[in-house]
């Protein structure tokens, strides 16, 4: 299954892009995530000028003023609140920045769109607006844990399915692995199942009967996998429901949390010897930290809908908007969703709904 996947800038299937061609067009949600606007409206002064074209959605009065020379800006003076419901602000706010740059993705104003809002309306826009891809019962949120060896374990789905169903989660493993051959390079990607033991007979229903599907499909399946495995490096690709997988993301945020106030405590208040020590390592302690910053690879796609979604942090900056736009590009570069339609459809025999 993986040899569909080919590399697009080694003459693979085209990109299918809006008739501008390339660079692509991203349209960015001006109004999403706590810094808004000020810290998208930065992130657009430190990306280059020529990696694509892009279009900030928000409040034109609010905005048309601070653009840089050639960013377009599409009225949105809607805004949805992180506290509102997502299924009623999406129907009932037609005018939102979400809502309107999801519009212009599904109608094909624009190649990508990239917020930092509401992960619920984001989530639920998606799928009414720009739809899912034939195959696919819901789209994923998966998450990059950083591994100390270097580069990321990616974990589906960390919150946007709680209750799910074996055949879920065997699309969110075929979806996790389109995406890491195809964004992040791995060739025939690793999937592990994340489960409370490695032998296969162990974990809930659920599991169990996932564990026999994925042994029967074309994935490259190692097995169950435990959650500290996830950092180990033992799989490119680790699936399970939403529930568990956002159990593991908040206990990893906190246990990285924990950690480094531990450190400052008892490298800043003890013995001078300790106090020079630390300051000694003061800049390989930062580089380590830095593996952990969610900036660096700033947003997410939303996996299994027919265009790219990337959904970026809440909390975040301009550096990781920026980087939340770049892992659009590279989902444009790499067709991402037409390479999932593709790999669904030789896993259901072509037989797609």
């Amino acid at each position: 299954m993986m040899g569909l996947l080919v590399d697009v800038a080694d003459g693979g299937t085209p990109v299918q892009l809006t008739k501008g061609g390339w660079p692509p067009h991203i349209a960015v949600d001006a109004m999403g995530g706590d810094g808004a606007p000020e810290a998208v409206l930065e992130a657009v002064r430190l990306l280059d000028a020529d990696c694509c074209r892009l279009v900030l959605v928000g409040p034109a009065a609010q905005l048309r003023d601070r653009v840089p020379p050639g960013v377009r800006v599409e009225d949105a003076p809607e805004v949805i609140d992180p506290g509102e419901r997502p299924v009623r602000a999406v129907r009932t706010k037609p005018d939102s920045s979400l809502v309107r740059g999801l519009k212009m993705l599904a109608e094909g104003e624009v190649d990508a769109f990239v917020s930092a809002g509401s992960t619920g309306a984001l989530l639920v826009g998606g799928a009414l607006l720009v739809g899912r891809l034939p195959g696919v019962d819901r789209p994923a949120l998966p998450g990059p844990f950083p591994r100390p060896s270097g580069g990321f374990t990616l974990v589906v789905d960390v919150g946007a399915n709680a209750d799910c169903r074996p055949r879920h989660l065997v699309q969110f493993a075929l979806m996790g692995a389109v995406y890491a051959e195809a964004v992040d390079g791995i060739s025939r990607p690793r999937v592990g199942l994340l489960n409370m033991g490695t032998e296969a007979g162990k974990g809930n229903q659920l599991v169990r009967e996932t564990h026999r599907l994925l042994e029967q499909s074309p994935l490259n399946f190692v097995g169950s996998v435990e959650a500290r495995d996830v950092f180990g490096g033992l799989a490119d690709v680790v699936v399970c429901d939403g529930f568990a997988g956002n159990v593991l993301l908040k206990a990893a945020e906190g246990v990285a949390m924990a950690v480094m106030e531990l450190l400052r405590r008892e490298l800043g208040g003890g013995p001078l010897p300790v106090r020079v020590g630390a300051l000694l390592a003061r800049s390989g302690l930062r580089r380590a930290l830095s593996r952990m910053d969610y900036r660096d690879y700033g947003g997410v796609p939303l996996l299994g809908l027919n265009r790219p979604v990337v959904k970026c942090h809440g909390s975040s900056d301009a550096r990781a908007i920026a980087n939340g736009i770049r892992t659009a590009i590279r989902c444009v570069r790499g067709a991402v969703p037409d390479r999932m339609k593709a790999a669904l459809s030789e896993l259901t025999g072509g037989k797609l709904s």
